[in-house]
């Protein structure tokens, strides 16, 4: 199947994309750029694995998220919180519908170059605090996009039943560089250490028996 990977930069995107192209032609790698505070971060990542796989990169700007939503993800947001990712205070960081927004222009762009699928890296431990993330969502959205397009085209969630010491094995398995992939929320020179995302990542290599190959400590 012709596919399209919505490639963040991120750990569970890179992997998604790596494991995509080895059951799919990955027609292309496509990434947003929507304000976040770790865009600047993640971004250049993306595009590092696209080009590392032979896959056509693209970024679609979408700046209107940043100047209209209300998120602490957001650069227009408050200061990252810090803890565990499943704690309440993390629904600060929650972009409302934002995977509905992505997934949409996805379908638009996929059907637009011949695509047959879209890849999406949601996961189980994004269940908690992202209601975007989550099976009753992407099942009616994949629905509706394979409804609403000529082509048919599928929402492909490998991981929506996995966690993310899961997706690190099967990155490891792929020979993923996680040293070239961003997790940290807050966006500075260095994941800080702190963050739920930061310590997602870290619990996720430490179950995985992985060594975590991350620079932590730098919040600015």
């Amino acid at each position: 199947m012709k596919v399209i990977v919505l490639v963040s930069g991120g750990m569970d995107s890179v992997t998604a994309l790596y494991e995509a192209a080895t059951r799919h032609e990955v027609v292309a790698g496509l990434s947003f750029d929507y304000g976040s505070k770790h865009n600047v971060r993640e971004l250049p990542f993306a595009a590092h694995h696209c080009e590392q796989l032979g896959v056509r990169h693209e970024v679609v700007s979408l700046g209107f998220i940043n100047e209209l939503f209300a998120s602490d993800l957001l650069q227009s947001g408050g200061e990252i919180p810090e803890g565990h990712y499943e704690a309440e205070n993390m629904k600060q960081t929650v972009v409302p519908f934002r995977n509905g927004i992505l997934l949409a222009v996805a379908a638009g762009y996929a059907e637009s170059i011949g695509a047959e699928g879209i890849v999406i890296a949601a996961h189980s431990g994004d269940h908690a605090i992202y209601p975007d993330c989550r099976e009753t969502f992407l099942g009616p959205i994949g629905e509706a996009i394979r409804a609403g397009t000529y082509a048919g085209i599928e929402v492909l969630r490998p991981f929506v039943a996995m966690r993310k010491e899961d997706i690190a094995a099967v990155g490891a398995r792929h020979g993923v560089d996680f040293a070239m992939t961003w997790s940290c929320y807050k966006g500075g020179r260095l994941h800080c250490g702190k963050c739920g995302t930061c310590i997602e990542r870290k619990e996720a290599f430490s179950l995985a028996g992985l060594d975590d190959p991350t620079g932590y400590g730098g919040g600015s």
